[in-house]
């Protein structure tokens, strides 16, 4: 378990995967804070979960958020970037599904209705969980601490 749990940190030295993985989890940390602290925003991010009736709205509304820091910080660092990038293409998953779903653009403050941003994204992490954290990554120091 614990071996198999480490080959997923194996990564080479990848400068487009460093730097995809890094714009993800900036995009990640951000979106979560605000979410967290912008009352317009945090409101947007409420009305899409009811208008796409996403199930568990309270729990949604608040775990969500923290997820999308948490996974993000993540990918930042290059921790376990591969399993951070399986999370996100789950969350972006979703998020397309409320894009298709929800007509309100007011919904939508920062993007538009369209799903082209969690496409984008989906497609970014799908290259990190496939290549690795790449460069500048912790998950790179472990790979060639443990050869």
């Amino acid at each position: 378990m614990i071996t198999r749990l480490l080959s997923t940190r194996r990564t080479s030295e990848n400068k487009l995967a460093g730097s995809l993985r890094i714009v993800c989890g900036m995009l990640f940390v951000m979106t979560g804070v605000m979410k967290l602290v912008v009352p317009m925003l945090a409101a947007a991010w409420s009305g899409q979960l009811l208008a796409a009736n996403i199930p568990f709205h309270d729990f949604s509304r608040w775990a969500v958020p923290f997820v999308e820091v948490g996974v993000g910080a993540m990918l930042l660092l290059g921790v376990y970037a591969r399993l951070a990038s399986v999370v996100v293409v789950g969350i972006m998953v979703v998020a397309t599904y409320v894009h298709v779903v929800v007509d309100d653009p007011a919904l939508f403050p920062l993007q538009p209705n369209e799903p082209v941003v969690p496409i984008v994204v989906i497609v970014l992490a799908a290259y990190v969980a496939w290549r690795g954290a790449g460069s500048w990554s912790f998950d790179l120091q472990a790979t060639r601490a443990n050869p």
